[in-house]
């Protein structure tokens, strides 16, 4: 088994900041601009080869063996409950999973009938009402989910939440936390045994990484 790493990263908010941090660690030397159409950057000096995918994509990729390694927040492994290792919180891209509904409007422990909820995590929706033991109707979408409640589509939303400034602005406001997020380091199963050394290297170097960083944190 080649000894590279392939390595899935997400694209968009994370891809940024996860870069550094590597190059932090050692493994730098990669320049992705936001419009670069590459999906496969190949470092023969790191042995790392990184894939750039869709946030929720990268989960299949890890756990069926197509990456090594990836880079993905704690929201998309919740509601995906991949079969991967996941050995470090990288702390990246922190937010929260929230119930949000129209400023003003009762709680929703006090409404009699079934709740409409509108959201990309229909999974992580579902236990968490369930738990409570409320009926709800859940509507998948896949964007704008803030617009639901406004033309009377949903009575709630569910949606990850980092400033709440797009609440704000929709006239929404937070009812309740599900979750917290951060983005985490996973690893497939086989590639912990069969790469061991070389995964396990990365590992502990992006956790010195880590370690630096808070400590600089402290001392500031």
């Amino acid at each position: 088994m080649s000894k590279m790493l392939t390595i899935a990263l997400s694209k968009g908010k994370l891809l940024e900041p996860t870069l550094a941090l590597f190059a932090q660690a050692g493994f730098g030397g990669y320049v992705i601009e936001d419009d670069d159409r590459r999906l496969i950057w190949e470092n023969p000096k790191t042995g790392h080869r990184l894939l750039i995918v869709r946030p929720s994509d990268v989960p299949a990729y890890v756990e069926h063996g197509a990456a090594d390694i990836g880079v993905v927040g704690k929201d998309v492994l919740l509601e995906q409950n991949p079969d991967v290792y996941e050995p470090v919180d990288l702390g990246l891209g922190g937010c929260k999973l929230v119930v949000a509904k129209p400023k003003g409007q009762m709680s929703y422990q006090r409404l009699s009938s079934k709740l409409r909820v509108a959201t990309k995590y229909p999974n992580m929706t579902e236990r968490y009402f369930n738990q409570l033991g409320l009926p709800v109707e859940i509507i998948k979408l896949y964007g704008s989910i803030e617009l639901a409640p406004l033309v009377g589509l949903a009575d709630r939303i569910v949606d990850l939440v980092s400033t709440g400034k797009t609440l704000k602005a929709n006239n929404l406001e937070e009812e309740d936390l599900i979750a917290w997020s951060t983005a985490r380091l996973i690893v497939n199963r086989a590639s912990m045994k069969m790469k061991h050394d070389v995964v396990h290297h990365l590992i502990d170097r992006v956790k010195k990484s880590l370690g630096k960083q808070s400590s600089k944190g402290t001392r500031g």
